[in-house]
């Protein structure tokens, strides 16, 4: 899977120092996997959720959010935000 873009973790960990571990780990298995369906991604995270259009994985035991969408065809990913479980819950990322 080409992750778009890496950068956006990066940035959140500077702020969110605690999260560089798990978010780290997150990155490299995603990067690794071929998912072909929402399924797919279920069996590398069975915390993932779909919200249309979206793929939400819980990240770091349920304390962060990182929001993508999927090209399943393109085998790409596009992280479109990463926030903690406080911020998701606000609702802000779907607007």
């Amino acid at each position: 899977m080409h992750i778009v873009s890496h950068k956006a973790i990066r940035i959140f960990c500077e702020k969110h120092g605690e999260a560089t571990n798990a978010l780290n780990y997150w990155y490299k298995v995603a990067k690794r996997a071929t998912w072909n369906s929402f399924l797919d991604v279920k069996q590398s995270f069975n915390a993932a959720d779909f919200v249309a259009p979206y793929v939400v994985f819980d990240v770091g035991g349920n304390k962060y959010r990182l929001i993508a969408e999927i090209n399943f065809r393109r085998q790409v990913l596009f992280i479109r935000g990463i926030m903690t479980h406080k911020q998701y819950e606000k609702g802000a990322w779907k607007s």
